[in-house]
Parts: structure tokens; sequence; C-alpha cells
């Protein structure tokens, strides 16, 4: 998705309070924008607690910075500038972490962002957006810029299948129609999800919604229908279960008395092997590939199906 970040900021160039900070990234991507932008596109070095805090007295003078970098470097490291110097005062900083989840692969663990929504939306007024799709780029940037708040942007691998219609940007959106269990995925792993779970046919067949925006105060209509239809809720994430959506939809859930009969959570399970390896492989050893989910769905749809029979 990095390119079509790009091109969202570069479509957005013209906005003079933009300016936007790499820690020493971006390469062979970026060019685009730091053309346009010239001495509003700031390379702040391998020094990202220093670009955040840079960015923060931007802030408050007046501008809409955006810092970026691989997403560790982007929430983690400089966490405490992000706490005490961004969200204490509510400023308009913008943070793109690239690779959310286990994105970067054989780099290993200190590249991979498996708990930063959860981490980040625990400091309050934060936004976060986790698009699905590399279509999502441009309205969840422009969305971004104009909120008066800061935000936290997770970019991954868009993986939306071949000849599939991306339904336009929106924080919930039904991805697949089903009669069977209901699955909520996040972000981009969602797009993985669409081929194996739409080829699945009757009661077996899912129906698969991709959140993008996080916190959530409320749920669609159209969801909360079709869990009140299958009273079985799937979570995937690429994410730590702790802070996660799929605490987040239970708690919701839970105090509105509308929990499930049966809920399930697919979530990054850290590195189960000891091992390190691509994405594709980490998601597999966590239960996260599609096979899995697939795997799982169908389980759960039937044993729903045995206990309507009995």
């Amino acid at each position: 998705m990095k390119r079509e970040f790009c091109q969202a900021l570069v479509d957005l160039r013209r906005e003079d309070q933009l300016l936007f900070l790499t820690g020493d990234l971006g390469f062979d991507a970026l060019e685009p924008l730091r053309e346009v932008l010239g001495p509003r596109f700031i390379n702040a070095g391998i020094a990202e607690q220093n670009m955040v805090g840079v960015a923060a007295g931007l802030a408050r003078g007046g501008f809409r910075p955006w810092v970026y970098s691989i997403a560790t470097f982007s929430y983690a490291r400089p966490f405490e500038q992000i706490r005490n110097d961004v969200c204490a005062h509510q400023l308009p900083v913008r943070i793109a972490g690239n690779g959310g989840g286990y994105g970067y692969g054989v780099q290993g663990s200190t590249h991979h962002a498996l708990e930063d929504y959860g981490v980040l939306l625990t400091l309050g007024g934060l936004q976060v957006f986790v698009p699905t799709f590399g279509a999502d780029l441009a309205p969840a940037v422009e969305q971004m810029h104009r909120l008066p708040g800061p935000a936290y942007l997770r970019l991954g691998l868009s993986e939306e299948p071949r000849g599939f219609r991306v339904p336009p940007f929106a924080p919930w959106r039904r991805l697949v129609e089903g009669a069977g269990p209901t699955v909520v995925a996040v972000g981009a792993i969602a797009g993985s999800l669409v081929e194996p779970l739409s080829s699945l046919e009757g009661l077996d067949r899912p129906s698969l919604w991709s959140l993008s925006v996080l916190p959530f105060t409320e749920l669609p209509e159209a969801l909360l229908a079709d869990l009140a239809r299958s009273k079985a809720l799937v979570v995937v994430e690429e994410h730590v279960a702790q802070g996660g959506v799929a605490q987040m939809l239970a708690h919701h859930l839970l105090l509105r008395g509308l929990a499930p009969r049966t809920f399930r959570s697919h979530a990054a399970a850290g590195y189960v092997t000891g091992l390190h390896g691509s994405q594709k492989y980490h998601r597999r050893e966590c239960g996260l590939d599609p096979a899995s989910v697939r795997d799982s769905v169908l389980e759960l749809a039937r044993g729903l199906a045995a206990l309507r029979a009995s």
C-alpha cells in the first residue's frame, strides 16, 4: 500500500499545512511526494523519538504533519513522545506505520507490529485507520488529514482477489454475504479471506466483514442482524489478542446483552515454533492463514447445524 499512500498524499500537496517527515525510509516509493513537497518533505533520519517530538511542535505551530517509518519504529520507539507530546495535547499529528502485523517477515520480531493499535488506543483521543485494500488509501488519508486530533495509519499488503469489486471505503464493510457464521477481519487480512470464504456454500458460507477504523462506539445494523441470525462470531486480526479487536467486540456486545452463542478469536500468537519466516509462515503457524480460517468457519458452521438439528 506504500505507493497508494504516497499518491494520496501527493493529491493533498496543495494543502499548505501538509508536512511530511520520514525516518530515513520510503526509498523507491515516496520520491513523487518528495518532488512535489520540496522543503515540506523532511528526512528526520533514524531518530524516531525526535521526529515525533518535532512533528508535535510543528502541529502546535499550525501545521498538519505526517510522520512515517516501519510500523514498530513509528509507534513503539517514540511511544513516550506520542503519549506526552501528541496525545496529551490532542495535536493533529498523523503517524503512518508500514508493515503492520508480520509484514516485515524474516526481519524478525523487532520489525513486527503485533500490538500497535491495541497500545495506541490506550492513549485516548487517537483514531486508528487499518485499510483493507489499496483503493482505501485515498479516502482514508483524506479523512485523517481533516481530523482535529491525532491518528495512526497501519499500512500492509493489499490482498484483494483478482476481479473483486472493492466497496467504497467505510469503517465497516460486508465483503461476503452468507447464511453461516459471522466473520470480522481487521484491515488487509480481510482481503485474503474473500475467495476461500465466498467459495463455501449454503449454511457453511459465512458473512465476512472488514473493519478499518478504530475505536468504534456502535456496530452497523446489518452486522448486528448477521450476528442475531448466526449466533456465531469469528474475529481475525494480525494483532495479539490482548487489546485487540476481539476483546473490543466482546466487551461491546456483552455490555449490550448481544453476546453470540459461539465466539472465536484468531489472533497473532507471537512465535509458536521459535523461528522466524515470511508473513505467510507466521500467519500459518498462528492460524491466521486463509485455509485455517476457512476450516475454523466450517467446523463452527457444522457444529451449529448439529445443534439446530438436535
